[in-house]
């Protein structure tokens, strides 16, 4: 999609739609662009009130007179009570009705808001228009059931930084889209290997990337006993991926993210239910997550420090699968006792975390993961649980996550919770009863981060929706992606 900014609107070239935002006030709707003098073809349907501006609501009418002909109100409710996120979703409904059409080309206009800026407002609608913008019908044989993409947006908006917007939202754009192609794929086709093969593409793209993989005989030899023994009873090879980018040579500030990489969960001896195992192939979400974060940052060559880990592997069955009852040593040395073989991903993910200890000098490390089932049962796929050891680290993030509309809820680490974890033969054990299921993972990630500033961000319920919701229009929404760019961003470029 080509996505265009225009700052006057008489300048703008015609399209299939025209879309026009509007406040929902107190016995009336008032428009919420200045750009636009209106149509007389309007007033009828505000006067009849068949139109009342609630958020999302959309109401289309024709205007012979325009360059676009096709008019798409689209309500934003309330003033007071939008935020950056009402107008993302607005304006993801506008698209989405634009695409079910099969009209081709847009022309958005941008409300005024007193308290966001233009260049804010600007870059919320391009960001909904580029996730709305976006299809995975790649296994579909039928061509009627292919979906037409929009080939152009334009964004008719005054005093912002259009240069600036449309370089950002096409990085975003560009980490979005493999994020979520590597998570609807097939489990057959990404796996271990393909992961592995698509960094090291990414990395030959960048300059100032740079990424290591290990694969199964030097996992074996770095002593990556927890991991290891997640990838036994998979005839795929396991790959342990590094991915470096220096955009700030003359800094140590060094920020390192780890992504869950199971690419298939069949929950080994442990083994899951045929309805337990059906998304399981989004299981490497984390993984994809932090490799699109890293195509993003490179992208917009952000004068950051940032890396990212990938423990990738199945977790299958066979006679040589991991064994529960048995205790296997991390990379740190720590010995864990496996009480269930489906809590695999922090096993993976602490020895990415021990590993990122060991070598990175991390100033902090964030991990993303579809990691319990409990978080989806505490706070569904509307937020995420997260933890973390260090108080501004967990502000910062929850501060973006409002901001971008990727929320997040934090969740306890007290000291009292360690004994979840307790084990009678070994320092540790990966799984205990349902009782503070949510935290006990978290206080097993924690034994191994050291004195390092961590957060840990469970999204296994909001990486993978059952049904698409705002500007998700697939099961894959790469969430957490724009939490950490924009983190990045906002804590640690200097401006």
């Amino acid at each position: 999609m080509e996505l265009v900014f225009e700052k006057h609107f008489e300048g703008r070239e015609g399209a299939d739609v025209l879309v026009i935002p509007y406040w929902k006030q107190e016995g009336s709707i008032q428009p919420a662009c200045a750009l636009f003098e209106g149509s007389e073809k309007i007033y009828p349907v505000i006067d009849l009130g068949d139109f009342g501006a609630k958020e999302q609501e959309l109401w289309l009418l024709y205007d012979w007179n325009q360059k676009e002909q096709r008019i798409l109100l689209v309500g934003l409710g309330s003033e007071e009570k939008a935020t950056l996120e009402t107008m993302r979703r607005a304006y993801a409904e506008a698209v989405k009705y634009a695409i079910s059409k099969r009209w081709k080309s847009a022309n958005l206009l941008l409300p005024t808001h007193a308290e966001y800026s233009p260049h804010q407002v600007a870059y919320a609608a391009a960001e909904a228009a580029i996730m709305t913008n976006y299809s995975f019908d790649y296994m579909s044989a039928k061509l009627e059931k292919k979906v037409a993409l929009m080939e152009k947006i334009c964004v008719v908006a005054d005093g912002c930084d259009a240069e600036k917007i449309l370089r950002d939202s096409l990085a975003i754009a560009e980490g979005i889209k493999l994020t979520k192609n590597l998570v609807n794929g097939n489990a057959d086709d990404i796996t271990p290997k393909f992961l592995a093969q698509q960094a090291t593409e990414i990395g030959k793209r960048y300059p100032a990337m740079k990424v290591r993989v290990f694969d199964k005989q030097a996992i074996v030899k770095e002593k990556m006993g927890l991991f290891h023994a997640v990838s036994r009873g998979s005839t795929e090879d396991p790959y342990f991926i590094v991915m470096e980018y220096q955009g700030n040579p003359s800094s140590k500030d060094h920020t390192v993210l780890i992504g869950k990489g199971i690419t298939y969960d069949t929950g080994g001896l442990s083994i899951k239910t045929t309805s337990g195992m059906e998304t399981m192939r989004c299981d490497m979400a984390g993984a994809a997550t932090v490799m699109g974060v890293m195509v993003t940052v490179a992208e917009l060559k952000l004068a950051v420090n940032v890396s990212c880990i990938v423990a990738a592997t199945e977790n299958a069955i066979d006679a040589n699968s991991y064994k529960v009852g048995d205790v296997y040593r991390g990379y740190n040395q720590t010995t864990v006792e496996i009480k269930n073989t489906d809590a695999e991903g922090r096993l993976a993910l602490a020895d990415s975390l021990a590993y990122a200890v060991a070598n990175l000098q991390p100033s902090r490390m964030i991990d993303l993961a579809t990691l319990t089932g409990a978080a989806e049962v505490a706070l569904g796929s509307v937020r995420s649980p997260f933890f973390s050891t260090d108080d501004l680290l967990a502000s910062q993030l929850f501060e973006v996550g409002e901001e971008v509309g990727e929320r997040l809820w934090l969740m306890p680490l007290d000291a009292d919770y360690r004994d979840l974890i307790t084990s009678r033969v070994a320092d540790i054990k990966n799984c205990g009863d349902r009782e503070g299921s949510l935290i006990f993972s978290a206080m097993f990630l924690k034994e191994f981060v050291g004195n390092i500033p961590w957060a840990h961000v469970d999204i296994a319920g909001t990486a993978f929706l059952s049904k698409p919701r705002h500007y998700h229009t697939t099961s894959a929404t790469a969430y957490g992606l724009r939490l950490l760019i924009h983190y990045l961003k906002k804590f640690h470029v200097k401006s």
